[in-house]
């Protein structure tokens, strides 16, 4: 995924694409097309032109990240955002991600979906941070910490099902009965 500039030099740049499997979908869309085509070639022939506009767009959609910025390509034009216009992204329910400029407007990224969001944030070098990175666990060894972290483990088994603990360590059923051995263990102490 990552290309030089066009003279050769410069610093690399990192292209997130529309993924070419959706080449298959392109495929798909045309043989669909092509059946009604056979059927009235003189009235629907502009039906052909649906799989080629799909094509251009999962060829021309891109969103380039480099050490200058992005490069936001569409169909119809593109657009530079420097990194110091960039305030941050947002990630939505629907849709590709969007950048938040400085000046309070919204654009979108093509091509950077939820899935694309690690790559974004790779690409950029610590400009974007990584939503999904999970944060550093402070190592401490306390014997409290640890006891802790064990009664919360044990108060949540316990309420996960019908036993009670007892303050023996041992779980009694929570329907009042005993256990058998419990029982025969009483007999004979008696």
């Amino acid at each position: 995924m990552s290309e030089g500039s066009d003279t050769g030099g410069g610093s690399a740049a990192t292209v997130i694409r529309i993924p070419r499997l959706a080449f298959l979908g392109v495929f798909i869309l045309f043989m669909c097309v092509f059946f009604m085509f056979v059927g009235w070639p003189i009235g629907l022939w502009w039906l052909l032109l649906i799989p080629v506009a799909v094509t251009v767009w999962v060829l021309r959609t891109q969103t380039t990240v480099s050490a200058d910025g992005l490069d936001l390509r569409t169909v119809f034009g593109s657009r530079h955002l420097d990194w110091s216009q960039l305030k941050g992204v947002r990630i939505p329910k629907r849709g590709y991600v969007r950048a938040d400029l400085i000046d309070g407007s919204e654009v979108k990224l093509p091509a950077v979906s939820y899935d694309r969001v690690r790559d974004l944030a790779v690409a950029s070098h610590g400009r974007i941070p990584d939503p999904y990175a999970v944060p550093p666990v402070a190592k401490s060894g306390t014997a409290a910490e640890t006891a802790d972290v064990k009664t919360v483990d044990a108060d949540s088994q316990a309420t996960t099902g019908d036993e009670v603990p007892t303050e023996s360590g041992k779980s009694e059923a929570g329907d009042g009965k005993a256990d058998s051995a419990d029982t025969v263990g009483k007999d004979r102490a008696e």
